[in-house]
């Protein structure tokens, strides 16, 4: 089978390369999922949307794809290096509970988030607590090659015997010697070679929670090693595609790439992915600013920051909007016009519904497809492919205005097209999420109400009520459009 050309940007290499997978039409493609000891934030929507979206293009290209997002349950130190209590642990120990109770309930709520975002589920999701023996494995073979050394019941790896011999640094474009004179001395330095070594196995201290047996003592594998052993269990030492937030390209997969080329003697990742942050009115999201926003805040509108309520499918459509590899900027402004923009591009697709061909065509749309098709195969560009499409919304209103004329084969087009890209590869949905704005469930079980004591005042001839209703109802953002199939609603703003 042949495949179009696709262009991926490889964080590695810097530039775009057509992806050329290692074992067509097989996909290999892993993402670093969340560490679970919260709730997901508006910052992990943005990779879990973003590699959704990857996924579900390679998928309509024809590959058959493996997709693993990992589940971090174990190993997250506080700080993100080798010190502190593990984050997991932590979160046990305050609310005195276990903490696989800490993980499963977590765990469940971030799957609830990601449904509600239409997020699909991943080919496997593997948890690092469930693949210690893995772990452990590779430790074993990195010390055999001689990348690693034990202290006191911890194992370390050994970045400036590496550094002889691969290039570390090559992902972040970082300097070892920089690094190294810009390491701060913490706990557990003093066990160190070097400031820029970093654990691959911890000595379990008394009181640590979550410790396993090993050839070194008890204790627990570091972060940064879950995703080496696991990718590579499920996707082989080589594989196409790995992806992440641009947060996790140092340290984190810097030093995935350090232990893979360690173990195997080669990089395990063809092409790097990575999507950029999302920042809040400018600033960067965090706990200390109080611009720390959860999906289910923005689901229900209890934070302080937000002016309302915001549905799932708004939050997705807000994420699209912006190419992966752009800053997105969240405020209250951004997300009620793109609340506004899916309403719109929605509506069109309830309107094609109802539209009927001309033999007498004053339009073409024939060139649709190609045009989202080619914004997709350029690095996943989802936001040229939706301009693409809002520039047929305008096409589908005329038409159904009576301004303009389209042909039956291209009525047909303009259908397949949105159901294509606006359902199947942007996951866009109409239907209303439960957990999300609750209130629009309503306003739905509302309007249908109201529309229908207005289309009996009509057939009544009640022409006073029926337009104090449409009046009624424009003051509130409201619009009402009659047509031969009875009347339609959409919010103006």
């Amino acid at each position: 089978m042949a495949f179009p050309e696709l262009h991926i940007y490889n964080s590695l290499s810097r530039k775009k390369e057509v992806f050329t997978p290692l074992n067509p039409p097989f996909a290999g493609l892993y993402v670093c999922g969340p560490t679970v000891y919260g709730d997901a934030h508006l910052g992990h929507a943005r990779p879990a949307v973003t590699f959704d979206l990857v996924f579900r293009f390679l998928k309509h290209l024809g590959f058959k794809v493996r997709y693993v997002r990992n589940i971090t349950d174990v190993g997250h130190l506080e700080n993100d290096a080798d010190e502190g209590e593990d984050k997991i642990a932590k979160k046990a120990r305050l609310e005195q509970l276990e903490p696989m109770e800490v993980v499963q309930y977590y765990t469940d709520r971030y799957h609830q988030d990601m449904d509600r975002l239409n997020v699909l589920k991943p080919s496997i999701e593997p948890r690092a607590s469930g693949h210690i023996i893995e772990q452990i494995e590779m430790v074993k073979t990195i010390l055999d090659a001689g990348f690693a050394y034990v202290v006191n019941g911890s194992v370390y790896f050994d970045v400036t015997s590496y550094h002889e011999k691969y290039h570390y640094g090559k992902l972040s474009g970082r300097s070892l010697e920089d690094m190294m004179a810009g390491s701060r001395e913490l706990d557990g330095q003093q066990e160190k070679k070097h400031p820029a070594d970093f654990a691959l196995w911890k000595k379990a201290l008394p009181g640590h929670i979550m410790r396993w047996p090993s050839p070194w003592g008890e204790g627990f594998p570091g972060w940064h090693l879950e995703c080496s052993a696991m990718s590579a269990k499920y996707l082989g030492q080589s594989f196409d595609i790995h992806g992440g937030g641009m947060d996790l390209l140092f340290p984190h997969h810097e030093c995935e790439i350090a232990q893979s080329n360690a173990a195997f003697g080669h990089d395990a990742v063809k092409y790097w992915m990575h999507n950029n942050m999302i920042t809040i009115n400018g600033q960067k999201m965090g706990k200390s600013l109080g611009n720390f926003i959860t999906l289910r805040e923005f689901f229900d509108g209890s934070h302080k920051a937000l002016t309302g309520a915001y549905q799932a499918m708004t939050i997705r459509f807000f994420i699209l909007q912006a190419h992966y590899r752009s800053t997105l900027d969240f405020s209250n402004e951004a997300l009620e016009a793109a609340g506004k923009g899916l309403r719109r591009l929605l509506h069109a697709m309830d309107t094609l519904k109802n539209l009927e061909g001309s033999d007498t065509p004053t339009v073409d749309v024939s060139g649709l497809p190609q045009l989202c098709r080619n914004a997709m195969l350029d690095d996943f560009n989802s936001p040229v492919a939706i301009a693409h499409l809002f520039d047929a919304v305008k096409t589908i209103n005329a038409v159904n205005d009576g301004k303009e004329r389209i042909s039956k084969s291209d009525l047909e087009i303009l259908r397949n097209c949105f159901d294509t890209f606006v359902t199947d590869i942007f996951g866009l949905t109409g239907k209303d999420d439960q957990a999300g704005d609750n209130a629009t469930g309503v306003i739905s079980g509302l309007m249908e109400i109201i529309l229908e004591l207005r289309r009996q005042a009509r057939q009544n001839k009640d022409w006073e009520t029926s337009d104090k209703l449409r009046d009624a109802l424009q003051k509130l953002n409201i619009l009402v459009k009659d047509g031969k199939d009875g009347a339609s609603w959409e919010m103006t703003n």
